[in-house]
């Protein structure tokens, strides 16, 4: 599966109304990942995932990257189903439960393990922030992508019909900002250990109050080391 430039106004990836020239490809493996990440996602995840594959896409096109359009598409598909209580594990951070739905699911349909591993990345990084933005494009676009949606950093990047496009094919809640939340937290609330170092700490300090988060120099504090 060889990467490419997809102008998905036409040929083969054309699938739907273009919305900024981008459309989910129109392929047996992305209606596939499209009927199991619906069947397995709530709506407003769902929504939120395919929002972030558009808004992905059309900043690769706006950066002139090249990618695979079905690899970004699975990427930004499954990188929240790791907050699903069908693929949430005990002990693991919900990024590396989603990369691993995604890789096993990939491998299931035969694609190549190169590619595989780009789309585990994406997911697996796609809330460390600073690092995605100088690795593959699937890897970058899948955070600029929740990024855009989620934090909204780079909205005036995007045109108003553009924004407005992609928010009436994939409709946000009317208070999708704390419907997010709650969604983080309600699939990370049962191993709050696995957010230290990373943004979903936040999460968890603001739905508990009295929450301790890690600290990275009591941990260096605390070793065994005596100096």
């Amino acid at each position: 599966m060889a990467d490419h430039f997809c102008d998905t106004t036409s040929g083969p990836c054309g699938c739907g109304e273009p919305i900024g020239g981008v459309t989910i490809p129109d392929s047996a493996l992305c209606r596939a990942i499209t009927e199991f990440v619906r069947d397995t996602e709530t709506e407003l995840l769902f929504n939120h995932s395919s929002r972030v594959y558009f808004f992905g896409a059309i900043a690769g096109k706006q950066r002139g990257l090249t990618f695979n359009p079905e690899l970004l598409y699975a990427a930004t598909m499954f990188h929240d189903v790791g907050l699903m209580p069908s693929h949430s594990s005990t002990d693991r951070r919900f990024e590396v439960d989603g990369a691993n739905a995604a890789r096993d699911f990939l491998s299931g349909h035969g694609v190549d393990q190169s590619d595989i591993e780009k789309v585990w990345t994406g997911i697996a990084l796609h809330t460390t922030p600073g690092v995605p933005e100088f690795m593959h494009p699937v890897i970058a676009l899948t955070t600029a992508g929740v990024e855009m949606d989620v934090l909204g950093l780079t909205y005036g990047q995007y045109a108003d019909d553009i924004r407005e496009a992609v928010v009436a094919a994939f409709p946000r809640t009317a208070r999708f900002k704390e419907d997010i939340i709650q969604a983080f937290y309600d699939g990370i609330k049962h191993k709050p250990d696995t957010t230290f170092g990373n943004v979903k700490a936040d999460v968890i300090a603001d739905k508990e109050p009295h929450f301790h988060r890690g600290n990275f120099c009591s941990v260096i504090r605390g070793s065994h080391w005596h100096a």
